[in-house]
């Protein structure tokens, strides 16, 4: 893992190198220092999307998650007012742009990226998104089809390299992670999984005695005088 100290030595030689093979080049960069209109991604951002179109092989949502992360302003929220620009930037032109934008919108929803609520716009007006390296552990949990073993294991390396903890330390606590709203048909699930406590020790059975033989009731015999009074 590497430290805040090492991370600063990193980058001032890796500035020294580009210097040497592009000397004053600054003025042509695109710096988040120095423009505004910028976002923070973590550096997993590649195995994220593509371990996501692995997941949703046939209808990609990559780019959909992509634009939706690009409309926050850092704080893991977007207001989703503008379906018709978000559908353009995602890919997704012509008349069924916007329907083919909410589709993908729906399954990130459903294998627990974002979460979607109603709204002034509709039914959706407002999306969260949640920690993607905590959903792709989650989804590697639950062994879905698509995520390959490969790409999961690059992703904890890669992780694992920048320092990124939330690919190894516990799951935070579910108090606050509210359960996924039901969109167009989607079952709510919870965003984590539960830790379910096991069941109670099955109680011992009583002893209970065997029921009696059973007696057969037989009349008596008449006495023989009474059976000759009877010839």
């Amino acid at each position: 893992m590497t430290s805040i100290r090492e991370a600063g030595a990193i980058a001032k030689k890796q500035l020294a190198i580009r210097e040497l093979h592009w000397p004053g080049v600054e003025p042509h960069l695109w710096n988040r220092k120095a423009h505004k209109g910028f976002t923070t991604i973590p550096k997993t951002m590649p195995l994220i999307l593509k371990a996501m179109d692995e997941i949703t092989k046939g209808a990609p949502v990559s780019s959909t998650y992509l634009t939706l992360w690009c409309c926050t302003w850092d704080n893991s929220f977007v207001v989703l007012n503008k379906a018709q620009d978000m559908a353009d930037a995602a890919g997704f032109g012509g008349q069924r742009g916007v329907h083919t934008w909410a589709t993908r919108m729906k399954k990130l929803q459903e294998l627990h990226f974002i979460d979607i609520k109603p709204g002034k716009s509709g039914p959706m007006s407002n999306a969260i998104i949640w920690n993607p390296h905590l959903a792709l552990r989650y989804l590697h949990d639950q062994k879905t089809p698509g995520l390959t073993e490969a790409t999961y294991t690059a992703l904890l390396e890669w992780a694992l390299e920048v320092g990124a903890k939330d690919m190894t330390e516990p799951f935070p606590s579910l108090a606050v992670m509210p359960v996924a709203a039901p969109v167009a048909g989607i079952v709510p699930s919870p965003v984590m999984p539960v830790t379910v406590p096991p069941p109670p020790p099955p109680v011992a059975a009583m002893d209970v005695p065997p029921p009696p033989p059973a007696v057969a009731n037989v009349p008596p015999a008449p006495p023989a005088d009474d059976a000759e009074d009877l010839l």
